[in-house]
């Protein structure tokens, strides 16, 4: 289906899930291709290119939260975890390994479809090009390029949203709780403890290291400095 917008890969044991989404997700530009373990999708990422990847977390031997381990050490393919209902640590353990989003079983293809396009189009967005820069970082909001003295760096998704949101309020306090507000992903319900991980990898990426660009505000949240 080359004709297709855009080509899914979905990582799960269960044989019925593909049958369920496929004519779905076909009806609406999603060719999808499974995997019915992790060592096996990891294998079908090396070998063709995919825009997302479905993840589910409770598989057998190579679980979820590996598999998006090992992908992250290779690949900023944006992620969306299966999670069972109501397992906040998945949740939370996934979107620090570097998840994008997160989606609770059981979920209509309805659901999953709304979630699948909005990290499709965090990832690559048809909007006007920006450019954001305080000292020597920049990013080119467009198309989702970040630099540091000219060099590109590797972020994820959520990684990227935080970083523009800081870059949008240099010296402007932002607490935790509405940093990911602030980076448009209020879908995503997490713990300050999560931020507090994005930013620590913010930081390692950047260069930030003790911290003198991306500061934290005891009790309040992170500010991201003028100069």
């Amino acid at each position: 289906m080359s004709d297709l917008a855009s080509r899914v890969l979905l990582i799960d044991d269960d044989a019925r899930l593909p049958e369920l989404l496929t004519s779905y997700l076909e009806q609406n530009g999603v060719a999808l291709s499974h995997a019915a373990d992790g060592p096996r999708g990891l294998q079908a990422l090396e070998q063709g290119a995919f825009d997302a990847v479905l993840l589910d977390v409770m598989m057998p031997g190579m679980d979820g939260l590996e598999v998006v381990k090992r992908l992250r050490a290779k690949s900023n393919v944006p992620v969306i975890m299966l999670t069972a209902r109501g397992d906040e640590t998945d949740r939370v353990v996934g979107l620090e390994l570097g998840a994008d989003d997160y989606v609770a079983k059981p979920f209509s293809p309805r659901e999953l479809l709304a979630r699948l396009k909005a990290v499709l189009r965090r990832s690559r967005p048809d909007v006007v090009a920006q450019q954001l820069s305080v000292a020597n970082i920049s990013v080119d909001v467009g198309s989702r390029v970040a630099t540091v003295a000219g060099k590109a760096v590797e972020l994820t998704g959520l990684e990227f949203d935080i970083l523009v949101a800081l870059l949008r309020r240099p010296g402007r306090v932002i607490p935790r709780d509405a940093l990911l507000k602030e980076a448009g992903r209020s879908d995503i319900v997490v713990g300050e403890r999560t931020v507090d991980v994005h930013i620590s990898h913010l930081r390692q990426k950047l260069g930030d290291d003790p911290p003198k660009l991306i500061k934290t505000v005891r009790g309040v949240g992170y500010v991201l400095a003028k100069e």
